[in-house]
């Protein structure tokens, strides 16, 4: 590998939805195993790290072999927290006590159990293939759900989403162009962007998609989501 590929895993303890999910059993195995295997059999990665205030959560992640060099500070840890001021603080940490730098940073999170090592591999030759600024795991939005069929309620009145009347909207599904939203599963990017001077970021200019099968997501947040991916480990498991 010619390039330096850093692997950062975001697990904050305070989780509210779900109380201690990184850490819960998911199928057997506590949920950030799932990210950590699959980020350890990619083969991308010289580094993987996890970035979390938790010393159970680092204790965990070690275990399965992801490194732990710092437990985030508590003002990076809230419920309110972006994640751009925490990866900015796992880099400066490792530049600043470590000497280490990487040209490219994935973020991982633990939270989509069902992300798989070729996905990893794909989006790094993806990114590298491509010479985009980053990367982002992104899925077709069902034809139902489609910003083309939005609609807004104001004073009592129904409005297509961008104000115009109903009348206007899309009435053919052959017309309705395709749509897509961010899964959360990877975001990879030029670490460089990060701090940037005028607009520190992920994306840089150049962003390209990489697009998801359905069966491959799962955003863990509430205990519905939790039942939905222990059916979809199963299910992918009896596939293999």
């Amino acid at each position: 590998m010619r390039f330096k590929m850093l692997g950062i895993i975001t697990a904050r303890g305070g989780s509210t939805g779900i109380p201690g999910k990184n850490i819960r059993l998911l199928a057997g195995k506590p949920l950030i195993a799932y990210t950590i295997e699959a980020a350890q059999k990619s083969g991308m990665f010289d580094r993987i790290i996890l970035s979390t205030d938790c010393p159970m959560i680092a204790h965990i992640a070690k275990r399965y072999g992801c490194e732990a060099p710092f437990l985030r500070p508590q003002e990076l840890a809230e419920s309110t927290t972006a994640s751009l001021p925490v990866i900015q603080h796992a880099i400066g940490w490792l530049k600043e006590h470590e000497g280490y730098e990487a040209e490219y940073v994935m973020i991982l999170q633990p939270t989509s159990p069902l992300r798989q090592d070729f996905h990893i591999k794909e989006s790094v030759n993806l990114i590298t293939s491509t010479g985009a600024d980053s990367v982002v795991s992104v899925a077709e939005i069902p034809e139902n759900y489609s910003f083309h069929k939005a609609m807004h309620i104001a004073d009592g009145k129904l409005t297509l989403i961008n104000g115009d009347p109903v009348y206007k909207r899309i009435a053919r599904r052959q017309d309705i162009t395709k749509s897509y939203w961010s899964v959360g599963s990877i975001y990879l990017f030029k670490s460089h962007f990060l701090f940037d001077a005028e607009t520190p970021n992920f994306y840089g200019e150049h962003t390209v998609p990489y697009i998801i099968e359905a069966q491959y997501i799962a955003d863990i947040n509430e205990e519905a989501d939790w039942q939905k991916a222990e059916e979809a480990l199963h299910r992918i498991n009896d596939q293999k």
